[in-house]
């Protein structure tokens, strides 16, 4: 076991352990040459000797050493020190999807099929890269504080031909593919079974095959029929539903081909939950699971040939067919003698048989010395000789180190601290730091711990590990900008924010299918934990065309009804016109007449005096806005977009002779090139605007323009 403050390799500090598997430990630690934190796994010290665990430790870092994405954990290094193997990955603050779907027992149908998603796009990932994972389970899927997915441990994956490989690896059973299990070839369509066992626990918070052993389990996911997870979970969508069953076909022919496909499907259940779009392929004729009646099993078991059955001496092959047949969806369970005489090899009867004599003479031994120890007949020593030969039997880390860990240290109080200073005030406490999640809070400002999983004034054993929880700030919430991102992206961010979304569709010629159009309310509007987001997701282009009409003069809603009925995606901005009444558009972005496809985007200005937003705003010669300009000097130049600008709300205030800044827009999302169509002072001909973007509830100044006014005609 690694201690804090050792150094492997010259560079990698360890802070503190954060988890243990069967071969390895993994610590957080700082890369003091890149000044970064992550994670270290380091090989146990009882497999340092043993070639073959080296190899397989060796093996997950190559496997995962050339897959980067940002939903599979990166691998940085690979090293030995002093005997001490170790791989460097990218360090995930989060929690494991096993726990997520323990503490809260099933997962909305949104938030499981956005997991699905990022675990697919993960794998599809490492397939393209020919490597196959072999061991997906939610206990290698880790979830960000941030939301995202990411895939882990490659340990036992193998890179793979455009055929198959055998393995007699073992894996985790209750999410094994019954290829798997029969130890016969596992390639990408065993990935594809598991996620499907993934998802199926999901949105369960159960496992569809589960045991008293292994090869029980194991068994069933040879021979038996799955539970519909809709018996669990009753409002379970249609479409995913069948997504999940295509997955864990026990035939691979009947499953996906690839991981996109799956994709594809995933997300089309987001905007079609009902849908029937999901086609399995029909059991071909050989498939078919044999039904055999009693005189056929008994004839089979004696080695003979009936007659009346129609089996050739071939009938234990074709009994075998059946038991490993891969459409086993309508084999009837063989009662338990059958079970014990065809369903099982020799080799693990003989085991079997092996495994009881000896438990037999175990418990003949115990017996014996018990009734000897009543008698009087045996007798061993002290109870601290006993005590001494147990410890030496089954040695642990107590026991090697009994002076550091009755060593007893007082938690010090660590809330309304920063990270950095309860890292400085456990530095001399031998205690560990990590963290558990983020939460907002109106009494500790964002960035301060605001809980901690161990009071502070308790005593502990030296080494613990105290978990905190980071405050985010006031609970107050505005929308993100999740314009133009993917719908299961954007779903994905607005639901860890405490938030409820719904989705509408819309054809769009400027947004790709699947990505999100606007979102009602706009970004940057505040709400409340628990509102819910209006996401409009587009369709794609539409190859109908349209002429936009014109709607100058008529009133707002009047607008948008006309152009929406087009087929138009419309945003409205606000100004003031003298050609037109209040509330009605006096300008449009596209030209009547103008010929488009349908879900073009096209922007009305409507005219509201008076409005903070407003284009043509009168200024004074010291900023104010007493009305006492003419207003005949006007700017009508056009504003392009910065490269830096990231499509959120915008500020626009002009500057002239030096005077205070006047707001022309503000908390508007505009569309570039912006014409202005704003008055100035008399006589002033030049001016400058500065452009300045909402990011997380601050404006940050993105652009200036120099722009000219000239006395209007």
């Amino acid at each position: 076991m690694l201690k804090e403050g050792m150094i492997l390799a010259e560079r990698y500090e360890i802070i503190s352990k954060v988890g243990t598997g069967g071969m390895a430990d993994v610590y957080k630690a700082r890369d003091h040459k890149l000044n970064r934190l992550v994670a270290v796994k380091v090989l146990k010290p009882e497999f340092r000797d043993d070639k073959t665990f080296i190899a397989k430790f060796q093996k997950e870092a190559q496997a995962a050493a050339g897959l980067a994405h940002p939903n599979i954990v990166n691998v940085y290094d690979v090293g030995d020190d002093e005997g001490v193997n170790f791989i460097v990955m990218e360090l995930v603050e989060g929690i494991t999807l096993k726990d997520y779907i323990k503490k809260k027992g099933k997962l909305s149908v949104k938030e499981a099929t956005s997991i699905a998603i990022q675990v697919s796009l993960g794998l599809e990932a490492a397939h393209n890269r020919n490597i196959v994972h072999r061991d997906v389970k939610p206990q290698n899927i880790i979830i960000s504080t941030d939301g995202k997915v990411k895939l882990s441990d490659f340990g036992i994956a193998r890179a793979v031909t455009s055929n198959t490989i055998t393995s007699n690896v073992m894996v985790s059973v209750h999410y094994s593919s019954p290829e798997q299990v029969r130890g016969g070839y596992s390639d990408k369509k065993s990935d594809i079974y598991s996620l499907g066992i993934t998802m199926y626990e999901m949105v369960t918070g159960r496992v569809p095959f589960d045991g008293d052993t292994s090869v029980a389990i194991a068994i069933k996911h040879l021979q038996e029929e799955m539970v519909p997870p809709s018996k669990y979970t009753p409002d379970l969508p249609f479409s995913l539903e069948q997504i999940i069953l295509k997955c864990t076909q026990k035939s691979v022919d009947r499953r996906y081909n690839n991981l996109s496909e799956v994709i594809e499907d995933l997300k089309r259940s987001l905007v079609d939950p009902q849908g029937d779009f999901v086609r399995l392929a029909p059991l071909s004729d050989h498939a078919q699971t044999v039904r055999m009646s009693q005189e056929e099993m008994n004839a089979i078991k004696e080695g003979s040939t009936s007659q009346n059955t129609g089996y050739t001496s071939s009938a234990g092959q074709q009994e075998q067919q059946v038991l490993y047949d891969d459409d086993l969806e309508e084999e009837e369970a063989y009662d338990e003698d059958e079970d014990e005489e065809d369903g099982i090899s020799s080799k693990l009867e003989k085991a079997m048989t092996i495994g009881g004599f000896i438990i037999g003479a175990i418990i003949i031994c115990i017996l014996v010395y018990f009734i000897g120890t009543a008698a009087g007949v045996f007798r061993f020593g002290s109870n601290r000789d006993e005590t001494q030969q147990v410890e030496e039997q089954e040695p642990t880390e107590e026991a090697q180190e009994p002076t550091e860990d009755e060593e007893q240290v007082t938690v010090p109080n660590l809330l309304g601290k920063t990270v950095e200073e309860a890292e400085e005030e456990l530095k001399d406490t031998g205690l560990g730091l990590v963290k558990a999640g983020e939460k907002a809070s109106d009494e500790y400002p964002a960035g301060q711990i605001m809980e901690q999983s161990v009071a502070a004034g308790e005593q502990v054993g030296k080494h613990t590990t105290i978990e905190y929880t980071l405050s985010t700030g006031s609970a107050a919430l505005t929308v993100p900008n999740v314009i133009n991102q993917p719908q299961a992206t954007a779903e994905a961010q607005i639901l860890d924010m405490g938030l409820q979304t719904t989705i509408e569709n819309n054809y769009s010629a400027d947004v790709p299918a699947g990505n999100v159009i606007s979102v009602s309310p706009e970004v940057g509007t505040a709400v409340n934990a628990g509102d819910t987001i209006t996401l409009v997701v587009s369709l794609g282009a539409s190859d109908e065309e349209v002429t936009v009409p014109s709607v100058g003069g008529i009133p707002e809603e009047d607008a948008k009804a006309t152009l929406e009925n087009l087929g138009l995606t419309v945003t409205v901005e606000t100004g003031s016109s003298d050609r037109v009444g209040e509330g009605e558009v006096y300008d449009q972005s596209i030209a009547s007449g103008t010929t488009v496809n349908a879900g073009a985007s096209i922007t009305i200005y409507v005219n509201r005096p008076g409005d903070a937003s407003d284009e043509t705003a009168r200024l004074d010669p010291d900023g104010s806005d007493s009305g006492s300009y003419s207003g005949s000097w006007v700017c009508t130049d056009s504003l392009g977009q910065p490269g830096n600008y990231e499509g959120g709300p915008v500020r626009l205030t002009l500057e002239q002779d030096g005077q205070s800044d006047v707001t022309i827009v503000e908390g508007q999302t505009i569309t570039f090139p912006y014409t202005l169509n704003v008055a100035g002072a008399d006589g002033v001909s030049d001016g400058t605007v500065i452009l300045s973007e909402m990011v997380d509830g601050n404006y940050v100044e993105r652009a200036s323009y120099p722009v000219t006014f000239s006395q209007a005609q």
